[in-house]
């Protein structure tokens, strides 16, 4: 039976900052309903101090901008869009379209249609997410959207030129600079200068996805991406050192990232605590990790692989690295994840960053019934019927108006049987 060694916060902690959340983000849309770009000004002055003449970047701009970002920078993004990229191609070939005959004249099939407009989110705040831009827009046009638009926050009153460069680069047709709840309600619903997308997109603080929840319906979203989580799971072979330092690696995103660590082997968890210890001392972001480590942490020791398997899909976590002997089993076994990476040699920073999965995920155990974003995301899946023959149209309306008189659906009924009249040679019993 699993042992908790650590455990973190207690879920109605979290509930009351998530009430909080929810009206701060309920008001702020109501004023940009109603009061349009005006709200927008006093919401970017407020949380950003950030006013000027115009939200979004002209092309003169983002050139000046894309002229400064150093050469190794350059190449460096380019490096991670060129992995993206070629990964998201592959998705998209994945997804074919289809049309069978299932019977005579009768015939059906699927498109996978890109959605028309997009608004992505790319974070700024306490990191300026450059490699968000690739995640969203580059993905999105892969898929095929038109019309790609993004917005990014100033970070200390100054435009995030690599996060801009990065925008650019993947594609976006329109490039903003806002953050926050502003940002996502703009690009959903409008305003007098900006035409609303169909979907927005993108990871960002609890107040980027409490927007997105009270937003969804009027919008299609990606999913409800909270703080970061990480898991790793260890036995008697796997390095404390490396454990310590993938988990700290993720707390440091924010006071509040879970991180869990599942270990067979009591030792191992005993030198990985005094390890995470001494990285705190020297980790430059040890003020949030340290803080994401005492809340939100939690130690599980356990028998053996399969009760690890069985805790690990459980709490279905977003990042789950795996540094046990056989990290295969779980690739083989483990059902509910956002993201696993295998073995040593890999780690969450490469997928977050640059190997070309991507680092939109789902968290909070959503990972039980989604997946991440990646380019399927972006395309709808819409069916077609088609039938060519006169006697197989009077054959299934026999059918389906049988059913649906079963369900006194008259009017349903009537659909088919005028089918059968015009199309059958016999008067049909039903």
């Amino acid at each position: 039976m699993a042992t908790y060694l650590k455990v973190g916060k207690e879920s109605n902690h979290i509930q009351k900052k998530d009430a909080k959340v929810f009206e701060s983000v309920k008001s702020s849309i109501e004023k940009i309903e109603l009061e349009g770009e005006s709200a927008i000004r006093e919401l970017s002055l407020e949380f950003d101090n950030w006013n000027p003449k115009s939200f979004r970047l002209s092309d003169e701009q983002i050139v000046q901008i894309c002229e400064t970002i150093p050469e190794q920078t350059v190449k460096d993004i380019k490096f991670a869009q060129d992995n993206i990229r070629n990964f998201a191609e592959e998705q998209r070939k994945s997804m074919q379209d289809i049309e069978v005959k299932i019977r005579p004249g009768v015939i059906l099939g699927h498109k996978n249609i890109p959605v028309n407009s997009v608004g992505c989110y790319i974070p700024g705040g306490r990191y300026p997410m450059v490699a968000s831009a690739h995640m969203s827009i580059l993905t999105a046009k892969v898929a095929g959207v038109k019309r790609v638009i993004a917005c990014t926050p100033p970070i200390n009153g100054e435009i995030p030129a690599a996060t801009v460069y990065a925008m650019h680069l993947a594609g976006a047709d329109e490039i903003y600079i806002l953050g926050g709840i502003q940002a996502m309600a703009t690009m959903a619903i409008g305003t007098e200068t900006i035409e609303p997308v169909d979907m927005i997109v993108g990871p960002g603080n609890a107040f980027v996805a409490e927007t997105k929840r009270q937003l969804f319906g009027r919008v299609g979203i990606d999913l409800l991406a909270g703080p970061t989580e990480v898991l790793v799971i260890a036995d008697e072979t796997s390095d404390p050192e490396m454990i310590a330092t993938d988990i700290l690696g993720q707390c440091e995103h924010g006071p509040t990232s879970p991180a869990a660590f599942i270990t067979t082997s009591e030792r191992v968890a005993e030198l990985t605590v005094e390890e995470i210890e001494r990285q705190l001392k020297v980790l430059p972001t040890a003020a949030v990790a340290k803080s994401a480590w005492d809340d939100y942490g939690q130690i599980i020791l356990v028998e053996d692989e399969k009760e690890a398997l069985e805790v690990a899909d459980e709490l279905a976590y977003e990042h789950v690295q795996v540094l046990t002997k056989d990290p295969d089993y779980f690739l083989g076994n483990m059902t509910n994840y956002g993201a696993l990476f295998l073995g040593p040699r890999t780690n969450v920073a490469y997928g977050d960053k640059v190997i070309g999965t991507n680092h939109t995920l789902p968290t909070k155990s959503a990972a039980r019934y989604t997946g991440g974003l990646w380019v399927g995301k972006f395309l709808k899946t819409v069916t077609y019927q088609k039938i060519t023959s006169d006697e197989e149209s009077a054959y299934i309306g026999e059918y389906a108006a049988r059913l649906c008189q079963l369900e006194n659906f008259a009017g349903h009924a009537e659909q088919a049987l005028l089918r059968v009249r015009k199309y059958g040679k016999t008067t049909p019993i039903v």
